[in-house]
């Protein structure tokens, strides 16, 4: 039996990408899916727009903003499927889309999530930052990915085609069993947003379960759709959530010098920020760091931890990203993983 599949969109007032990007979610091959849009509270007509345009579309109305990780949460109780799909409204798909990674997941019962490759939709040449063809992580947390370090996308030139088990798939276009889903706890609702996914994919891996990048399947994504890239509420977000990501997931014997040493870099980018110019982004790493160190005092209650630890990391860089791009120079993906020697084995 074809598994059941529920493509999840979450919206906040994202009319003018449903009306964008929407038809070509509608127009995927697949014989057993439903599309649903989670309205996050949005202010504008997304849903009047939805129910006049495409009444097939389901619709489930929540009452407020409660963020990425809420909104999904709150979404997919009501959700019954073998396989959620979380799409941002702002990926444009292929018809073919979905077939390569189900067929990747249904051949291999120990993946628990998966993406596709993840190009620009501007410049469709050009690996997408959030994600491209699947996410690792450095030895201090630093997120980057096959195709992306830093700001810096590389073309794609089928370099990255390999299926490959990584450590984070990207919260733009993310396959995940239902069952490991809430069986992992979900997404951390106190993230709000950013780092949510890797939070929870690192729990996944913790829990015994592959990451897997499948770029059989392409999509193209526009990014930076609801906080965009340099807005302070994103900056505070990112370093806030990464922190409290380490703490949540590092062993101890890692954790206790580890999280100085970032907490030091975190100062060193936001006093560099401010020598260019940018009081804004300096003051917003320094209140993330007074985030963090409230959410250790007062809200780690409020967090999802890992509920096992028997998974052994994929995806892990056993060294420093940071001293590899801004010191040594490296700015390709390729330059510091040997990507061809990564191969998957199911």
């Amino acid at each position: 039996m074809t598994p059941r599949i529920s493509i999840v969109i979450l919206n906040w007032n994202g009319r003018h990408y449903l009306q964008r990007f929407l038809p070509s979610v509608l127009a995927t091959r697949y014989t057993n899916y439903e599309v649903v849009v989670a309205d996050n509270g949005s202010t504008d007509d997304s849903i009047d727009w939805l129910q006049q345009y495409h009444p097939s579309v389901r619709i489930i109305a929540l009452p407020q903003n409660g963020g990425f990780s809420k909104g999904y949460n709150d979404a997919l109780k009501q959700v019954q499927a073998d396989y959620y799909v979380l799409l941002n409204s702002d990926v444009e798909v292929q018809p073919g889309w979905v077939a390569p990674i189900i067929e990747l997941m249904e051949a291999d019962s120990s993946i628990g999530a998966c993406q596709p490759k993840i190009l620009m939709e501007r410049h469709r040449q050009l690996f997408e930052y959030a994600g491209a063809a699947g996410g690792w992580i450095d030895s201090l947390g630093y997120p980057f990915a096959r195709g992306r370090l830093f700001d810096v996308c590389e073309e794609d030139h089928g370099q990255y085609d390999a299926v490959a088990q990584v450590f984070w798939a990207s919260g733009a276009a993310m396959f995940v069993r239902s069952t490991v889903y809430h069986a992992c706890g979900g997404l951390d609702e106190y993230f709000f947003a950013h780092m949510e996914e890797i939070d929870l994919c690192w729990r996944i891996q913790l829990a015994g379960y592959r990451i897997m990048a499948c770029p059989a399947s392409v999509v193209y994504h526009v990014g930076g759709g609801t906080l965009p890239k340099g807005n302070a509420r994103k900056v505070y977000l990112n370093f806030r959530n990464n922190l409290i990501m380490l703490s949540k997931n590092l062993p101890w014997g890692q954790l206790w010098w580890k999280l100085p040493l970032r907490m030091m870099l975190d100062a060193v980018t936001a006093w560099k920020s401010l020598l260019a110019g940018d009081t804004a982004y300096w003051k917003s790493v320094f209140r993330a760091h007074g985030g963090f160190l409230n959410w250790a005092l007062f809200k780690r209650g409020q967090s999802v931890f890992p509920v096992k630890r028997k998974g052994a990391l994929q995806g892990w860089l056993p060294r420093s990203v940071v001293w590899l791009y801004f010191v040594a120079g490296k700015q390709k993906f390729s330059e510091i993983v040997d990507d061809k020697a990564m191969k998957y084995k199911p």
